[in-house]
């Protein structure tokens, strides 16, 4: 992979004030930089074990520029560990989080890379950081509203139970929570589903009960 593909492509998904130092991240460590299509089920991701031995990190194309920034540091981290430890530790354990936590630490200190909503959450976050920023529910609604389009979708937690929704091509009414996940039955099948309570839907027909 040539080094100016690598720049184009972070100077077109990522925040400016983030290029140099995402690019300085990738020129003392290169890697094989790869956009996929959008993933359900993720949106980065590490591989050790590619052609030519190289490392390789993917990341969906359509993420805005705070997701892909911190998308494209947490899997970096992956590699700043594998290159340490190999395959040896635990993907998410606390070398991944010090790494983690190293490598966001320039960022979190600069008042031009992130909204002030977003910086509050992610300095909160990086105390203790999780596996996926989905996974921090106040973050990842905070991340959202940067998403494309954003202003067409409502976030399911507040919609009122029993509402009937969309998501992801299939409509459900909304059940109860549990923990972080809301039950809801597929109209279709007559199924439930745990749907985390933060995801984004449209097509809402709000509950009078």
């Amino acid at each position: 992979m040539q080094p100016q593909q690598v720049y184009d492509i972070l100077q077109l998904h990522v925040p400016g004030a983030a290029v140099s130092y995402c690019w300085a991240l990738w020129t003392n460590t290169p890697f094989l930089l790869k956009l996929t299509k959008s993933r359900r089920t993720k949106i980065g991701d590490f591989t050790s074990r590619h052609y030519q031995s190289k490392p390789r990190i993917t990341l969906n194309h359509d993420l805005n520029p705070y997701m892909f920034l911190i998308t494209y540091i947490h899997e970096v981290a992956h590699l700043v560990v594998y290159k340490k430890y190999g395959v040896r530790v635990d993907p998410h354990g606390e070398e991944w989080k010090n790494a983690f936590q190293q490598l966001m630490q320039p960022l979190l200190l600069k008042e031009d890379v992130f909204p002030d909503e977003i910086l509050h959450e992610l300095r909160r976050h990086m105390i203790q950081p999780k596996a996926s920023s989905s996974a921090d529910a106040q973050l990842s609604q905070v991340l959202r509203k940067y998403d494309k389009h954003a202003d067409q979708f409502i976030i399911l937690e507040g919609l009122p139970e029993g509402s009937i929704f969309k998501f992801h091509g299939r409509y459900f009414k909304k059940g109860k929570l549990r923990r972080t996940r809301i039950i809801c039955k597929e109209l279709k099948s007559k199924r439930d589903y745990l749907v985390p309570s933060d995801a984004l839907v449209t097509d809402v027909q709000l509950s009078l009960l």
